[in-house]
C-alpha cells in the first residue's frame, strides 16, 4: 500500500507538470519562426538588397532634381516623408535576435532595441536625405515607433548621420497606428514631394484599410501610377502588414495554425 501511494504522488506531480505545460499561453511557447531566416540572411547578407536601397535612393534624387527644376516657383516649401524602421534604419539585427532565442516581435524587448540606438543606416538613405535638406527639402521622420521610444529612435537617426532629427520632425506614434493624419498634418503645412516605406501603409489611407491580401492587392493595382513617380518602397522580406494580412489576426492563432496559414497562402 505504502509503495501504491508513492507511485500514485509521483503519477500526479508528472501529470500536473504536463497540464501545465500544455496549458501554458501561446506568448509563453517557443516561436516556430525559423521560416523567416532567410528572409533575414537576405536583408543582412546580400547584394541584392543593398542594390535595391541604393536604387531606391537614387531614383528618389532623380525625383526630387526633376521637381526642384520644374516647380521653382512654388510657395509652399517641399517635404520628404520617409518611414524611419527598414526604410533609413535597418532592425536586422533585433530579427535575429527573436530568431536565435525562438521568440516573437513583444513590445518590451522592442522598445529596448529602440533604445539601445544601434541600428545601421539602410544603404543610401543618409546620402539622400542629407543632399534633400541640403536643397531646403524639410525631412520628416514618420513612424510608429512609441512615445517612449522616441529618444532612443532621435539618437539612433542622429548617431547614423540623419539631418534635422527635431521634435517636429521626428513624428512617432501616440494614439492610432494610423499614420494618414500625420501626413495630412505635413501636407497642410508642405508640399510633400516624395513618400518612401518598406510598408504599403506607409504611403496612404487605402493601403491603411486593407486588411486582407486581395484588398491590399487591389489598393496596389488602384494606386500604381503613384510607384515610382511619389511613392518609393525599399525592401523588407521579414515583416510587416503583408503577413499580417496572411494571418488575419496573429495574436489569436498558435504557431501550428500560423504555419498551416503560410502553407495555405503559397502557390503551387
Amino acid at each position: 500500500m505504502r509503495m501504491f501511494r508513492q507511485h500514485a504522488r509521483k503519477f500526479c506531480a508528472v501529470f500536473a507538470l504536463s497540464v501545465s505545460v500544455l496549458t501554458l499561453p501561446v506568448c509563453a511557447q517557443k516561436a516556430d519562426n525559423e521560416y523567416m531566416a532567410g528572409s533575414v540572411l537576405w536583408q543582412q547578407t546580400s547584394g541584392e538588397r543593398r542594390a535595391l536601397s541604393y536604387q531606391a535612393f537614387a531614383l528618389a534624387r532623380m525625383l526630387l532634381d526633376r521637381d526642384l527644376k520644374t516647380n521653382r516657383n512654388r510657395r509652399m516649401k517641399r517635404a520628404v516623408i520617409v518611414d524611419v524602421d527598414e526604410t533609413i534604419l535597418d532592425n536586422s539585427r533585433y530579427q535575429g535576435m527573436l530568431l536565435e532565442t525562438r521568440t516573437n516581435y513583444a513590445s518590451k524587448t522592442w522598445t529596448e532595441w529602440c533604445n539601445r540606438a544601434e541600428a545601421t543606416a539602410v544603404p543610401g538613405a543618409v546620402e539622400f536625405l542629407r543632399y534633400a535638406n541640403s536643397r531646403g527639402v524639410r525631412v520628416f521622420y514618420l513612424t510608429n515607433r512609441k512615445v517612449i521610444e522616441k529618444d532612443g529612435t532621435a539618437r539612433n537617426l542622429r548617431k547614423v548621420g540623419f539631418p534635422e532629427v527635431t521634435d517636429e520632425t521626428l513624428l512617432v506614434r501616440t494614439d492610432s497606428s494610423m499614420k494618414e493624419p500625420r501626413r495630412r498634418a505635413i501636407a497642410s503645412k508642405y508640399r510633400v514631394v516624395l513618400l518612401m516605406g518598406d510598408n504599403l501603409n506607409d504611403f496612404a489611407e487605402v493601403f491603411e484599410n486593407s486588411k486582407t491580401v486581395d484588398s491590399r492587392l487591389a489598393a496596389t493595382e488602384q494606386e500604381k501610377n503613384q510607384f515610382g513617380s511619389r511613392f518609393i518602397v525599399l525592401p523588407n522580406p521579414m515583416y510587416g502588414n503583408w503577413e499580417d494580412a496572411i494571418y488575419g489576426d496573429p495574436s489569436k492563432l498558435t504557431e501550428e495554425e500560423k504555419a498551416a496559414k503560410r502553407k495555405a497562402a503559397v502557390r503551387n
